[in-house]
């Protein structure tokens, strides 16, 4: 039986086919390797990049090996916009974990529970995403701004209410507290906290300085 050899369509169209199925680009010699002996490897390169040109997929070649890939004015196409959830520190969750639990309380009363100073990045960062909120000023010397959760923590740690927040028990079943914890350990309980000891903020004040009023007139 006698076999012809395959025209130049027909090594095209086979050399197109390698290309496609590849996992990475080919070079010529690769290519060859798999054809007819005396393949025109180049002419059928050559007729697939004329005839991809200004088509959504071209041939191209990278570091003398070819491939074909979507058309550069295309790319804004595959480009996928997806939105990462921040994650917090140790240091915001333990912040606002303090916050939490003894609620409403000052920048002061987090970094003594801490042990440590607390960075202004933390409560800022708590701040824009939602989880904590500006209650009101403690009605001490200075003033200080006091700290409460938002709904948005109720709603991301999936609690109903503030009641929910896991106890003593919870947290010795999940390992979280020492079996032999000291005697009078409390777990604070941020729902019996009382807002008394604290002036609200004015709407829209938040972030407004304070300033001393000075009542000597220049009479």
């Amino acid at each position: 039986m006698i076999q012809f050899a395959p025209d130049h369509d027909e090594i095209e169209r086979r050399v197109e086919a390698l290309l496609f199925a590849a996992a990475g680009p080919l070079s010529a010699a690769e290519i060859a390797r798999r054809l007819p002996e005396g393949a025109d490897v180049g002419g059928a390169i050559s007729g697939l990049r004329e005839r991809y040109q200004g088509r959504g997929v071209e041939l191209e070649c990278v570091a003398d090996r070819w491939r074909f890939r979507t058309a550069a004015d295309l790319s804004f196409m595959m480009t996928e916009e997806r939105e990462e959830p921040r994650r917090l520190s140790k240091a915001a969750l333990e912040t606002l974990a303090i916050i939490a639990y003894h609620q409403p309380c000052t920048r002061a009363e987090i970094e003594s529970v801490r042990g440590v100073s607390l960075s202004k990045g933390t409560l800022d960062l708590l701040l824009e995403m939602g989880f904590v909120k500006l209650k009101g000023r403690r009605r001490t010397p200075g003033r200080p701004v006091t700290y409460g959760t938002a709904d948005k923590f109720l709603e991301h740690f999936s609690l109903a209410s503030l009641y929910d927040l896991p106890g003593i028990q919870e947290m010795k079943a999940a390992g979280l507290l020492d079996l032999s914890i000291p005697v009078g350990f409390e777990v604070p309980d941020p729902t019996r906290t009382s807002d008394e000891d604290d002036a609200p903020l004015l709407e829209g004040m938040e972030d407004s300085p304070e300033f001393a009023q000075d009542f000597v007139s220049d009479d």
